[in-house]
């Protein structure tokens, strides 16, 4: 790497940074904060070692500015003991487009709000299907923290660190080894919070829910030690375990025991030493994406409160994590959030709705571009019976890294369109969660932990090779 394209990058942002391979002082915050889109920019679309060093500058300017990836394992932990209290519920929102626009809206309202419990999360799958790996979505969202002059810690987690089923029983190391490289991915981004989810290796066909959950409890734990290992020292990242997948069955008691202590047992035996888990994900009702209805609509859903509230309960009482998780809620109705905090869920997962938000306000040409593509190239996901409002609804997620570079360089008026729509919905949310004023646990209970990664393990990660894998069976 020439010291002149690092310089070259900086001089393009206004030369408000000091930058060598190890570090990066802001001498002029007001010009970062004008020209920080640049470097995000950069990092999405200009790829090789100058998309490496945007990544770089963006991080290490963060960290000089007290603006730092986190992990929320601490305050969990003390929400389980009770030193926290269980009036909000933290919102946890994957940003598969304009992730960096649509973090800007988040962290202005919560500068108005005074809230610091906000997780910022990507799955495996979507890292597929939006063209986003960790360094670049870690990006988007501390570039937009530097831009609405947010500070403090930021939560970002990998979302359903998945292991799929099939590559599972055709290669079962070779499946755990992706889980495994991807965990190390992205925690060198910044991801101090991962959710393992291998339940979907839990098989309801056994007699009994011991041998059902077996694999999942141990292959978690084994995940788990993987990730202790690695983490970051003065890091306890915050790990998230599932019992059964969403869209399926409405967990049980019986099965939260059984999960927590197989998976306790076996953590135990590979390091006795290791923190556990700080939450676990549980299935009341929903699906992501919602059930959408032949006229593009989305059916009603009920959710089940009781057996929410009664899980996030044995969770905290009987194992001191948080609580439970809700996933696949963004479609839900307004008014059913604020049932999140009287259940004492921990954490709401919210994607899908962002996105519809999205393909209602992008312009019509370029969405028209898009269900064409979608004509041409995903029929195979097109249902005998499905209308073309289930089908576009369904699949269009699939266009959003396909159509990367055009998103990115739609007009300030376009993206302020679906900006201010987002505004609307994120206010919406936070006040239904109750998260105003949580800073001051985040504040109390997240231990400040500064490392910064060299620009040389940057620039390795960009220009090394990233297998292509598909994605389709995962969850969002």
């Amino acid at each position: 790497m020439k010291t002149e394209l690092l310089n070259d990058v900086i001089q393009s942002i206004g030369g408000c940074l000091e930058a060598d391979k190890s570090s990066v002082h802001v001498t002029d915050e007001a010009t970062l904060r004008k020209n920080i889109a640049t470097l995000v920019d950069m990092s999405a679309l200009a790829g090789g070692e100058k998309a490496a060093i945007a990544r770089f500058l963006v991080r290490g300017a963060a960290l000089d500015l007290g603006i730092f990836p986190a992990s929320i394992h601490e305050l969990y932990i003390a929400r389980g003991r009770g030193d926290v209290p269980r009036t909000f519920t933290v919102p946890a929102i994957n940003l598969r487009v304009l992730a960096f626009e649509a973090a800007s809206v988040v962290f202005n309202i919560a500068n108005k709000i005074n809230a610091g419990t906000i997780l910022f999360e990507i799955a495996r799958s979507e890292m597929g299907y939006t063209d986003q790996r960790p360094t670049e979505y870690a990006t988007n969202i501390l570039g937009a923290a530097i831009a609405e002059g947010y500070r403090g810690p930021v939560f970002i987690q990998g979302d359903h660190f998945q292991v799929s089923a099939g590559r599972y029983a055709d290669n079962a190391e070779k499946e755990l080894t992706a889980i495994k490289d991807l965990s190390l991915e992205a925690i060198h981004a910044g991801f101090y919070n991962i959710d393992v989810d291998t339940s979907t290796l839990v098989d309801i066909e056994k007699a009994t829910v011991p041998e059902q959950q077996e694999l999942n409890s141990s292959l978690s734990a084994k995940l788990t030690h993987y990730i202790r290992g690695i983490e970051p020292e003065g890091v306890t990242i915050s790990i998230g375990g599932e019992i059964g997948e969403v869209g399926k069955a409405n967990s049980t008691e019986e099965e939260l025991r059984v999960y927590t202590d197989g998976y306790n047992q076996n953590l135990a035996a590979l390091d006795p030493n290791a923190a556990g888990l700080s939450k676990i994900s549980i299935q009341t009702g929903t699906s992501h994406g919602g059930v959408v209805l032949p006229d593009g609509s989305i059916a009603q859903v009920s959710v089940d409160f009781d057996t929410l509230k009664h899980l996030s309960t044995v969770a905290r009482e009987a194992y001191g994590m948080a609580g439970a998780v809700q996933h696949g809620a963004s479609t839900l109705p307004q008014d059913a959030f604020g049932k999140f905090v009287e259940s004492e869920a921990c954490e709401v997962h919210l994607a899908t709705n962002f996105q519809n938000i999205f393909f209602e306000n992008a312009p019509e040409d370029l969405i028209k571009e898009m269900y064409a593509y979608l004509d041409e190239n995903a029929q195979n996901e097109r249902k005998p019976d499905m209308t073309d409002d289930q089908f576009y609804y369904k699949s269009r997620k699939r266009v959003l890294g396909v159509y990367k570079k055009e998103i990115l360089n739609l007009s300030a008026e376009a993206k302020a369109d679906v900006a201010k729509e987002w505004e609307k919905q994120f206010n919406q949310l936070f006040d239904s969660l109750a998260i105003a004023d949580t800073k001051q646990y985040v504040d109390k209970f997240v231990t400040p932990v500064k490392p910064l990664p060299s620009l040389t393990s940057y620039i390795s990660i960009v220009t090394g090779d990233v297998e292509e894998e598909d994605t389709s069976d995962l969850a969002d």
